[in-house]
């Protein structure tokens, strides 16, 4: 090859085709790899810095993996957190079931003592009570003007009141009315009967203050058939009450009478009285009162009397009544008429209904129209029972007062039976001899007219009434509307006052040293006071209604005996020589809370063993973060930048969490609390632990973003170094292609002329 001798221009032309061809195959390699340096010929520097930067980018890509998993990891912890706080929100669940569900003892510890007088007011009891008084309104009697004062003289009955109807005649319309004139007349013979339409017939009733006379054709039965109970006298028979029955014979044989009819009448209205023994009823007018009569005082004419105890009200058939002048309605249908007592200066200004009643202290007091029993005619008194003026007792300050002849000193006397300030001896003859208990005063009216009411010492006064007697006696208050009278007792001093008592720490809680006092100061009077002071030390008071104050153990403490060695509590204070404290009972269980206590004590075991085996189970690919394993996570190809995560161990004992014993946990409030205490740490751990995870998922999910971020950076930078442009490596191979068919040309043009040459030798 040395032997070949090209021409200057051929070479050059060789030469130039050479070098093009050379730059054509660079950048072609450089279009196909895409890249302007592929090897440390194209540029070193480039080279090997583009290759750093991937090394690097590739170590970085390499950790992904591992930080990839080790979020799973902390995701595989975070999800076992959340579900050990569910189950530690289902044992707090159990554990207030627990505080929930009855007592597990029907008698807690207690220490009890009795102090008399004592009451949730005033604990410090009284050793005295003195009898108060207390006021009424004025009571005025029945002078005119309505303002005269009265006295304890003034009768509760007031001046009979007096009807007498029209002129009346019998049947035939000639005759004149009399006590005589029967009720039915005989055949045709009207001039001894009531007229036809106004003649009773079997069954009429009439109706004289709330007693009713009823009307029966037939003779009056004899003494053996008279129902028990009641008598008969004549035409009549009577309960004795006030009731009677009216015995109109027959058509044949006329026999009840006008008269008749105004006795009854009179009997029910009080005006007489009977006295029935062994079937047969003996009547008498009541003491001081005249009776209703007929033709007596008026020729012709009925004359009906209320009695002094009450108004008198009558209702009847119409057509009856108008027979006998005492009404101008006519009929088959009722009609009444009234007769109003008349008040005086010797009667209260407003009278006392029959049958109202007042109730002093738990006692009942009767007013009642009729005379006191054991007076002239009057029925006897009652067994057991004794009479005093117009008021007759039984002894247990129950009375009944009579209206008819009682006056406002009977009933003054009758509230201090109640009450206990007077007291009744009561003889075999039924006589009762009152006296006055020893350091008190008889109640009184005063000049004012007031009635001063004697408490008494045995209780407050208490009076509260039916029908009108509040009023009239001026115990309904200022508007006369008040259905209650009441004054209090003068209590002497606290039985206890001044007195301490103390209970040393009990289960923990604070120790108590109570003075009993007015309230001030720091003394305790009242049980809410006493129990405020109890409540710090788990303990608390009740009394009742005989003043025994109880100190009991509250609710949390039930299982704990006060004053024992474990518990503490014992009682002590100046009260406890004052006063006999029982000893301190044992609690007594409840079976059936016991039972049910015991259940919640298996399912909270239940839920423990679920904590371990959530622990146990929260791992990813073998690391375990809440069962005591490690997490190393490197962020760098140094190995420089890590994070070190140390696992926690929690299972039901790395929680602070123990199983539970049957009959020692859960037993009272108490030991629930205790449980709850735990359980509340535990959830705080829980919560703290998942904190901390929280904030290391953050930190790696940061370096999982940054290295994927700098990997790009890497690449970008390498890429920056090696790429070619491809736009200009395309142009230059079109530029090289065309420069390189120029120069085959060239080298063409420079061969031809040796080829002249070579024609020229030929």
């Amino acid at each position: 090859m040395s032997g070949i001798v090209l021409s200057a221009s051929v070479r050059q032309n060789l030469l130039s085709l050479q070098s093009t061809a050379d730059l054509l195959a660079t950048t072609q390699n450089r279009l196909s790899t895409g890249k302007s340096v592929n090897s440390a010929l194209d540029n070193p520097t480039n080279f090997f810095t583009a290759q750093s930067l991937d090394n690097r980018a590739s170590d970085i890509n390499n950790l992904l993996d591992g930080i990839a998993n080790g979020v799973q990891v902390l995701q595989a912890a975070n999800t076992g957190l959340t579900s050990l706080q569910k189950l530690i929100d289902s044992a707090k669940s159990i554990a207030n079931q627990a505080l929930q569900t009855t007592v597990g003892y029907s008698t807690k510890s207690n220490v009890s003592t009795t102090i008399a007088g004592a009451t949730a007011a005033d604990l410090r009891g009284t050793t005295s009570f003195a009898s108060a008084i207390a006021s009424s309104n004025v009571l005025y009697d029945g002078t005119a003007g309505g303002t005269h004062a009265a006295t304890s003289a003034i009768t509760l009955g007031a001046t009979q009141g007096v009807n007498t109807g029209a002129t009346a005649t019998a049947g035939d319309g000639t005759t004149a009315l009399s006590a005589g004139i029967t009720l039915i007349a005989s055949g045709a013979a009207t001039a001894t009967g009531l007229v036809g339409n106004a003649q009773p017939a079997d069954g009429d009733t009439l109706t004289v203050n709330g007693k009713t006379i009823t009307f029966r054709l037939g003779a009056a039965p004899a003494a053996a058939a008279v129902p028990s109970g009641s008598g008969f006298s004549g035409n009549i028979v009577t309960d004795g009450s006030g009731n009677s029955t009216v015995y109109l014979g027959t058509s044949g044989t006329p026999a009840a009478t006008v008269g008749d009819l105004a006795t009854a009448i009179d009997l029910a209205s009080g005006v007489k009285v009977a006295t029935i023994s062994a079937g047969a009823a003996t009547i008498s007018t009541s003491a001081g009162a005249t009776p209703s009569d007929v033709g007596t005082t008026t020729a012709s004419k009925v004359t009906l009397r209320s009695s002094t105890g009450a108004d008198l009200s009558v209702t009847g058939k119409a057509d009856l009544l108008k027979a006998l002048g005492l009404s101008t309605a006519s009929g088959g249908g009722n009609a009444s008429l009234s007769v109003t007592r008349t008040t005086s200066a010797a009667s209260l200004g407003q009278l006392i209904q029959d049958g109202s009643a007042l109730n002093v202290d738990g006692h009942t007091i009767t007013f009642k129209n009729a005379p006191v029993p054991g007076s002239a005619g009057a029925p006897a008194i009652p067994t057991g029972s004794g009479k005093s003026g117009n008021v007759i007792t039984d002894g247990n300050g129950n009375s009944i007062v009579y209206l008819q002849a009682g006056t406002v000193a009977d009933v003054l006397n009758a509230i201090d039976l109640a009450t206990g300030v007077q007291t009744a001896s009561i003889a075999a003859n039924g006589t009762a001899t009152l006296s006055t208990a020893t350091g008190q005063s008889a109640s009184s009216i005063n000049t004012s007219g007031q009635l001063r009411i004697a408490t008494g010492i045995n209780a407050d006064l208490s009076i509260t009434g039916s029908g009108n007697v509040l009023n009239a006696l001026g115990l309904a208050g200022n508007t006369g509307s008040a259905n209650a009278f009441q004054a209090a007792r003068t209590s002497g001093i606290g039985g206890i006052a001044g007195k301490t008592l103390t209970f040393g720490s009990f289960n923990g809680g604070t120790a108590v040293k109570v003075t009993f006092g007015d309230g001030t100061n720091g003394t305790v009077k009242t049980l809410d006071q006493l129990n405020t002071q109890l409540q710090a030390n788990n303990l608390a008071a009740t009394i009742d209604a005989n003043g025994q104050l109880t100190i009991t153990a509250s609710n949390d403490y039930a299982s704990s005996t006060l004053g024992s060695t474990t518990a503490g509590g014992a009682i002590g204070g100046t009260l406890t020589s004052a006063l006999t404290f029982s000893t301190a009972s044992t609690p007594i269980q409840d079976a059936v809370a016991q039972t049910a206590r015991a259940n919640l004590v298996s399912q909270y075991n239940n839920i423990l063993n679920q904590i371990d085996t959530t622990s146990q189970d929260s791992s990813f690919n073998g690391v375990n973060l809440l069962n005591g394993d490690q997490l190393k996570l490197v962020f760098d190809e140094t190995a420089k930048s890590s994070l070190n995560i140390t696992g926690v161990t929690y299972n039901s004992k790395g929680l602070g969490l123990a199983s539970l014993t049957v009959g020692v946990d859960f037993i009272d409030n108490a030991a629930a609390n205790k449980v709850l205490t735990n359980l509340n740490a535990a959830s705080s751990t829980l919560r703290s632990e998942a904190s901390a995870l929280g904030s290391n998922l953050s930190v790696v999910q940061v370096r999982q973003d940054f290295n994927k971020n700098l990997i790009n950076v890497l690449q970008t930078g390498s890429s920056n170094l090696t790429l070619a442009d491809t736009n200009v490596e395309a142009a230059n191979s079109q530029a090289l292609s065309t420069r390189q068919s120029i120069a085959v040309s060239a080298l063409s043009l420079a061969n031809t002329s040796q080829q002249s040459v070579l024609q020229l030798l030929r």
